[in-house]
């Protein structure tokens, strides 16, 4: 077998898995996305390993250990990734990235409150002097 076919699948599935970090707007799927540029990385790395080790004669299958790395790290992503996507869902009631990106701590993206400019330091109405 070529090393092409192996090297256009990964660049088709990195190509797609970049598409849905980029264009996602739901947490679960840009992780899901991101797992999908992790596999095509994989594919790659072993599609070199077994390409250098027929041309070199060498057992060493580095590209295969660095993909087993690779997998355990996709692991931890993906479970501190969904523990934070469950932690904001919990707390904002979405996991909609546009929505989290305008909010901050619970405010919406339309302005800055009308009562807090209102008021004053003490929290009581300001009066207008004239």
């Amino acid at each position: 077998m070529h090393l092409a076919y192996p090297a256009v699948l990964s660049a088709l599935l990195f190509c797609t898995g970049l598409y849905g970090v980029l264009a996602r707007r739901n947490a679960i799927l840009v992780l899901m996305s991101v797992e999908l540029m992790l596999n095509a990385v994989n594919l790659n790395l072993v599609a070199f390993d077994v390409w250098l080790s027929k041309a070199a004669e060498e057992t060493l299958h580095s590209g295969q250990a660095l993909t087993l790395f690779t997998i355990a790290v996709a692991a931890a992503e993906i479970g501190i990734g969904l523990a934070i996507v469950l932690a904001v869902h919990r707390n904002r009631g979405t996991s909609d990235i546009d929505r989290l990106r305008d909010t901050a701590e619970g405010r919406e993206p339309d302005g800055p409150d009308t009562d807090t400019l209102a008021t004053g330091a003490a929290g009581e109405k300001a009066e207008a002097t004239a």
